[in-house]
């Protein structure tokens, strides 16, 4: 099955220092991400009803960038949340970047666009 990558925006009105923190920290990631999450140094495991997977926290500056890379998945692919502010608006830009089967593209998308919606919520806006 052919692989491909995909890009999504979205606006908040939290800082990129508040949506950082829910991209990094347990406490904030299961209240919109996951289920669980155990980090050990660059390794987290997310879980999701029982079933846990592993990611390698590639990049990271904070405020501005945080990259995984899924342990079990494809050479070269990752998942990246990229944040600026709108020098218009002063909205945060939360950029999305991710991999997924060809076939399975509207599906991740609808996930990423639902997993949103709480995160705007949880961060207020």
């Amino acid at each position: 099955m052919e692989r491909v990558s995909f890009d999504l925006e979205f606006i908040f009105r939290a800082s990129p220092t508040i949506l950082y923190k829910f991209l990094t920290t347990p406490s904030c990631l299961i209240r919109w991400f996951c289920d669980e999450v155990d980090i050990t140094g660059e390794e987290y495991e997310f879980v999701w009803s029982g079933a846990a997977e592993n990611a390698t926290l590639i990049d990271d500056i904070e405020d501005e960038r945080v990259r995984f890379e899924w342990e079990d998945g494809e050479d070269g692919e990752y998942f990246e949340f990229r944040m600026s502010r709108s020098p218009v608006t002063g909205e945060t830009i939360l950029e999305l970047t991710d991999y997924c089967d060809a076939d399975e593209l509207d599906d991740q998308k609808q996930l990423w666009e639902s997993q949103m919606k709480v995160l705007r919520q949880e961060t207020g806006g």
